[in-house]
């Protein structure tokens, strides 16, 4: 069988899978780093109850414990950390061993918090570690493997969303019911800081390892502006309607997986562990299922037309809306698990297909920026509003629906996802005419 040609990077070329052995490796750690991410970010939704009845919190403060406070820090440095990592000189590899370590520390800080204004700060921190993570991780990934494999790479790494989610759920409500929420914070944050370790002295550098020519060729380019690089990257109407349709599902995502457990918790009657376990087969199984067949459908079918690299998750996303109601209305705590099964399959599956999109509309010197973007508005507009906005709205519908509130909420939010599934479907339309071909 013929061999691939070398990447651009100037890294050697792949085996017939299309991947080396040593991109592999890469990828199994970078997924290993997100599961981490996620679970550090994440693992606050299943404590929110215990940790309200500790600290006195009302459903406002939960909800800017989980969104705000982590991402309006994670949003603004994400551009700036993401250009430095665009550079030709940067080791994204230090990068983000040094991010990891950061979040990890201060997840565990988490847990030492004594009041309201100290676990604010915490995740606060939480959130000035994470922002180096992703973008650096998409860039590795798109100068690692070839354009055709780009989707179900990036879809990959994102398995770290449900599985992280997984493993925050199962974790937080068994530690939490044994131990008690800050031990379950500390146990998490521990180990990201020896993981940071394997990070720095396993991972290499791609761009340490190009030939004298591919060295002398990046040299030769010159970088681009800060402006340079936004003008290119909004001169493309589907980066535009991308980042629209995964803005508006980080709002929805967000803010269901904090409120579904609340959910749960006060319509159902289950414990943390029960609730936990539930939706971990939920946003956690499922999820990941959803993010790998997006990617796989993504580079199946998107060769034979472009557009279809997006028409799983926008018609997937129309299709989920009314079962997630359904599943919302069910008075049978088991049945209304199983029903969410479904929709989050379909909701999960953009992941790979959006940021493999994203990273082929740029040229690759504005890769970094280009997925900081995307996660500047899932973060600041989707984790940043979502659960803090459901908690504003839970709060101001408890004269009219008492602990019923937040599933009241739920309804509205299931129907919004044919938002996003709108603007998925208008990305697809100009991605023939808008994608580059490395």
């Amino acid at each position: 069988m013929n061999e691939k040609p070398a990447l651009a990077t100037g890294i050697a070329a792949p085996s017939a899978d299309g991947v080396s052995a040593q991109t592999r490796t890469m990828l199994w750690i970078l997924l290993i780093v997100y599961i981490f991410n996620f679970l550090d970010r994440q693992i606050v939704n299943i404590l929110a109850e215990p940790i309200k009845a500790e600290l006195g919190l009302s459903d406002t403060q939960l909800g800017l414990l989980a969104g705000p406070a982590f991402a309006v820090f994670y949003a603004l440095l994400g551009i700036p950390i993401a250009r430095y990592a665009d550079k030709d000189g940067t080791n994204r590899v230090r990068l983000i061993a040094i991010s990891l370590a950061i979040w990890s520390a201060m997840t565990a800080v988490c847990g030492l918090a004594q009041n309201f204004v100290q676990l604010l700060l915490a995740r606060v921190g939480v959130g000035v570690g994470e922002a180096g993570c992703t973008p650096a991780a998409h860039s590795l990934i798109s100068d690692s493997v070839p354009a055709e494999k780009r989707s179900s790479a990036i879809a990959f790494y994102g398995l770290g969303v449900p599985i992280g989610s997984l493993l925050g759920l199962i974790i937080g409500g068994v530690v939490n019911d044994l131990y008690g929420w800050r031990i379950a914070l500390m146990m998490v944050g521990a180990p990201g800081i020896l993981l940071a370790l394997v990070v720095l002295f396993v991972m290499r550098e791609p761009r340490h390892s190009r030939t004298a020519e591919a060295v002398a060729t990046a040299r030769a380019v010159v970088p681009l502006s800060t402006g340079e690089a936004l003008r290119e990257i909004f001169s493309s109407r589907a980066f535009i309607y991308i980042l629209i349709a995964a803005s508006v599902v980080a709002v929805l995502g967000y803010g269901k997986a904090l409120w579904t457990i609340s959910f749960f918790i006060r319509s159902h009657g289950l414990s943390t562990t029960e609730a936990g376990l539930s939706m971990a087969v939920v946003l956690g199984l499922a999820g990941a299922f959803g993010t790998w067949l997006g990617g796989k459908m993504a580079d199946k079918y998107g060769p034979r037309d472009k557009k279809h690299l997006l028409t799983f998750p926008a018609y997937g996303m129309a299709i989920a809306a009314p079962i997630l109601f359904l599943g919302y209305y069910m008075e049978d705590w088991r049945v209304a698990v199983a029903m969410l099964i479904i929709p989050t399959i379909l909701n999960s599956a953009y992941y790979g297909p959006a940021y493999g999109c994203v990273q082929g509309l740029v040229q690759p010197r504005a890769r970094a920026v280009a997925a900081s973007i995307m996660l500047f508005g899932q973060n600041l507009i989707g984790l940043g509003l979502g659960p803090f906005l459901f908690g504003v709205l839970s709060d101001a519908l408890q004269p009219l629906a008492g602990q019923e509130s937040v599933r009241w909420v739920l309804y509205g939010a299931a129907w919004l996802g044919l938002i996003p599934a709108f603007f998925f479907w208008r990305a697809s339309l100009r991605l023939k005419a808008e994608l580059k071909s490395g």
